[in-house]
């Protein structure tokens, strides 16, 4: 297939590029490079030296023969983007391209209006995009777990049967975000199901878990195709902050009660449910919502088991409880549905120790580039 991977320099899109490259599929990666000038805006960096794109993508034809496409295209330049649909004839097209950090887009008022302009405007973008030039195009967006919430009843996937005063009918899930950047996926999700009912394009959300690991067999080839790592507490996500405190001898540090819990997966098995979304494309006119997640874990429990990690290491890590920089539920109910990419066939990769452990080997090699003063967070929701 003809695949666009939007975003495709990120921590997802990068090993998902290559990934659907390797089985085969004519990738073109679009992409701004705004993640790694956020870096610099941050004063922060990757735990895991990452060449420039160019590089990577030239290493990754070196070693595989495979070629993938660049073009450096920013969403909200249209024009350029309705060129690159043009060129390509995308059969899918994987958006990834959004600011996807809740603390970033609390930072303050700019950073605010910035997300939710990025992300939503962009992602219309695509849609008249898809609409204009490649009406058949399946879109494969990434959504996220996050725009339900917390509610006290379980999580259907996408849709919920309600009734009420004798009449019952199917509408879309109660959303209930956290974020500004949780809104911002709120608003995709709502303008790509008009989109769909309208004009007819098919559309698969995948509302994503926390995603963890680093490593695909697709890096293995060279480590200069190594992807990524966010530790920082803008966009390091719970485990692998965790992960990266443990290697520099620093205290896991978890928000408030450390019940909180949320839903997670390996990286390979996001790129696995991309692949599983491409070759399972929705229906013409259907707006589809998968739950792509594999476990639900607290934040607790993540911490206990670096430590755990960790200690067999030799490394003696306290936990210690902050204060918790959110506004959110840190008691609740929490359990979700996630069985439609299970029955398309995905076999979950589950969080174990060797997991962990082989993140943590790989922060304790690239522990000298950890800059500490990173680690805690410095956004708050108040």
């Amino acid at each position: 297939m003809r695949i666009i991977v939007a975003g495709g320099d990120g921590f997802c899109g990068w090993p998902t590029a290559l990934y659907l490259s390797k089985q085969g599929h004519d990738v073109t990666i679009v992409d701004n490079m705004v993640r790694r000038k956020w870096d610099d805006e941050l004063r922060s960096n990757s735990l895991t030296p990452i060449l420039p794109l160019e590089e990577r993508v030239k290493l990754w034809e070196e070693k595989t023969g495979k070629k993938i496409a660049i073009y450096d295209c920013d969403l909200m330049h249209y024009d350029f983007l309705k060129e690159i649909f043009k060129q390509v004839q995308p059969e899918a097209f994987v958006h990834f391209a959004e600011q996807r950090s809740a603390p970033y887009s609390m930072i303050d008022r700019e950073h605010a209006v910035f997300t939710q302009t990025n992300n939503v405007v962009g992602n219309l973008n695509v849609l008249y995009a898809i609409k204009e030039v490649t009406p058949d195009c399946h879109l494969i967006k990434l959504g996220t777990m996050g725009e339900y919430g917390q509610p006290n009843i379980d999580i259907e996937e996408g849709y919920i049967k309600i009734e009420h005063k004798g009449r019952e009918d199917v509408l879309p899930f109660p959303k209930q975000p956290g974020s500004f950047y949780h809104l911002s996926k709120v608003h995709d999700s709502h303008n790509i199901q008009f989109a769909c009912k309208i004009w007819g394009i098919r559309a698969t959300d995948l509302n994503q878990g926390i995603v963890y690991g680093l490593h695909t067999e697709e890096d293995e080839y060279d480590e200069g195709l190594i992807n990524r790592l966010d530790y920082d507490g803008v966009f390091g996500t719970a485990l692998n902050r965790f992960i990266i405190q443990a290697a520099i001898g620093h205290d896991i540090t978890v928000y408030g009660s450390g019940k909180q819990t949320r839903a997670f997966l390996n990286i390979k098995d996001t790129i696995r449910c991309v692949e599983i979304a491409a070759e399972n494309p929705a229906d013409k006119g259907e707006f589809r919502v998968f739950n792509q997640f594999t476990e639900e874990f607290s934040v607790l429990e993540l911490a206990q088991k670096v430590q755990k990690v960790a200690e067999a290491k030799g490394l003696n890590i306290g936990i210690e409880h902050i204060e918790n920089p959110r506004i959110e539920k840190e008691e609740h109910y929490y359990k979700a549905v996630n069985t439609s990419l299970i029955d398309l066939g995905l076999e979950p990769s589950l969080l174990t120790d060797d997991h962990i452990s082989r993140t943590l080997d790989t922060a304790l090699k690239y522990k000298d580039r950890v800059l500490k003063e990173n680690v805690l967070p410095n956004v708050t929701w108040k």
